[in-house]
């Protein structure tokens, strides 16, 4: 279902679960400001998926509402999960979905970092 990135924090969402260890997961990294877990759904050869450990809808929501030190945490743990994977060198893809249109599934801010192998095109091309 999509998500409308405006809309109130659902506690109930999977990626809050996860945070209060009610759901399993594969840790990768986790620090004061962000949890990375493997991705149970793999669309690359490396797919994880790192969360803010705050009640964020989406990217705006984030943006808008998150201090300057939780916003450079958040950023930082992307970062050294990118590192520690790997992925800097040959390269990786980020991406975040927000909104309906953007193809958000979970009510929670979450960035994808795929890597491990050649991605090709972001996204079809308009003919």
């Amino acid at each position: 279902m999509p998500i409308d990135p405006t809309q109130p924090y659902d506690d109930n969402n999977i990626f809050a679960k996860i945070l209060r260890g009610e759901i399993p997961s594969s840790t990768v990294y986790e620090d004061d400001w962000a949890l990375a877990f493997e991705d149970i759904n793999p669309q690359a050869e490396i797919h994880i998926l790192v969360i803010p450990k705050g009640r964020y809808v989406s990217w705006d929501d984030f943006s808008e509402k998150a201090d300057a030190d939780e916003i450079a945490g958040f950023v930082r743990a992307v970062g050294i999960v990118a590192r520690d994977k790997g992925l800097v060198e040959p390269g990786y893809r980020m991406m975040a979905n927000i909104g309906a249109h953007g193809g958000q599934e979970v009510p929670h801010l979450h960035v994808h970092l795929f890597g491990g192998e050649p991605l090709g095109p972001m996204i079809w091309k308009r003919g």
